[in-house]
């Protein structure tokens, strides 16, 4: 079967002949069948280094700018995630303060007058002065208000680094009056008033304490007195009077003013009791 001539331009004569013994080179010579011009030019279609370069190139900065977008996305994906989770921490915090307080229980306390004495001296279980606060209160950290009453003992500390202050809380557990009654020391006068009042153990900071408040300018502890009428109410920073405060406030402020970040603020909370301390109750 023959194939149709094609003329060829990339060969001379010469060439031709001596690719193909036995054919002339005339003025129609250059026609030559498709398969042998195949065999004999090769393709020579393709890319020039320039253009390679100028390829790659724009391939890099492509990648640039896809690995920028990628990071600055990532960053600011990472910081909102890290204000969020500062965010749910404040607000939880201060959930769990106001629960604390909101569940305060008036428990009278049982201490020896001795070292070795039995627990038989009674006082009303409640500790308060301007930096250190201890009272039970029937919401807790691990089980909030389902669980058993706990032994609240809060404290200003200084902070990380000596930047500002923290408020820390530890819990124990309380099973009876003797056990409000291991926190106290009798009776003695107050350092800061004068005024002979319960006298308690000094509260311990250790890996169980809880950070409810950091980074705070300042954390301290007023509680409000109720006088017969007409005198007005007080707020005062010591509680020395054998009962319970009618009120508690706990007035704090943060170090950094600036941010976006929600920051804690200062909790009052009513504490609702309507017995005396000095009155025996029960089923006569």
């Amino acid at each position: 079967m023959k194939t149709k001539p094609v003329w060829g331009s990339f060969a001379s004569c010469a060439a031709i002949s001596s690719a193909l013994p036995g054919r002339g080179c005339s003025a129609r010579a250059g026609r030559l069948e498709t398969g042998q011009q195949d065999a004999i030019l090769p393709h020579r279609a393709g890319l020039t280094l320039l253009e390679v370069v100028i390829a790659v190139s724009l391939l890099s900065l492509l990648m640039v700018g896809v690995m920028t977008s990628l990071r600055l996305g990532l960053g600011a994906l990472g910081r909102t995630n890290l204000q969020l989770m500062a965010n749910r921490r404040v607000a939880g915090a201060q959930r769990v303060l106001e629960g604390q307080l909101e569940g305060f229980m008036p428990v009278i306390g049982l201490y020896g007058g001795a070292p070795e004495a039995p627990p038989t001296t009674k006082m009303p279980f409640f500790q308060g002065e301007p930096q250190s606060m201890r009272f039970v209160s029937s919401y807790s950290l691990q089980e909030a208000a389902r669980g058993l009453p706990r032994i609240l003992e809060f404290q200003v500390i200084p902070g990380n680094n000596g930047e500002g202050v923290r408020l820390v809380v530890n819990e124990n557990l309380y099973t009876g009056p003797v056990s409000a009654g291991f926190f106290c020391l009798g009776k003695g006068p107050d350092p800061l008033s004068g005024v002979d009042s319960f006298r308690f153990r000094p509260i311990e900071i250790g890996a169980r304490s809880f950070v409810l408040a950091d980074r705070l300018a300042f954390c301290r502890f007023t509680y409000q007195e109720t006088p017969p009428p007409p005198a007005p109410v007080k707020w005062t920073p010591s509680w020395v009077l054998p009962r319970w405060p009618g009120a508690i406030r706990i007035e704090m402020a943060p170090l950094d003013e600036g941010g976006p970040r929600l920051r804690p603020v200062s909790v009052t909370a009513r504490i609702h009791v309507n017995r005396y301390a000095i009155f025996e109750y029960g089923d006569y």
